[in-house]
């Protein structure tokens, strides 16, 4: 039986929006997708004026939040992957939140 190689084509992201439970992004391809913002705890701890200093980087393929120090690569939303982060990592990261207020 033959088969015949499946063509990737990149996704480019251009518009995001966040919401209190929910990070959404529309594709250049006019695919949107939508998951849920706990699976980015930066994100999930992050506040509203936090979410909204997001820049496209790599022509689209991903998003970056330079304030949270987070990026994510569209691929990975479409492949259903989460933050990779460690807990350890994560929690570094708030307690260096909690002692800059």
């Amino acid at each position: 039986m033959a088969t015949s190689p499946i063509e990737h084509w990149p996704a480019f992201a251009q518009r995001v929006v966040l919401s209190e439970d929910t990070l959404a992004v529309d594709l250049a391809d006019g695919r949107s997708i939508s998951v849920p913002l706990e699976w980015f705890p930066r994100l999930a701890h992050a506040t509203a004026e936090e979410r909204t200093h997001w820049r496209l980087i790599g022509r689209g393929e991903g998003i970056n939040w330079p304030d949270l120090d987070e990026d994510i690569s569209i691929d990975n939303l479409l492949n259903g992957a989460r933050s990779g982060e460690s807990q350890r990592s994560f929690k570094q990261w708030l307690e260096s939140r909690h002692s800059a207020a």
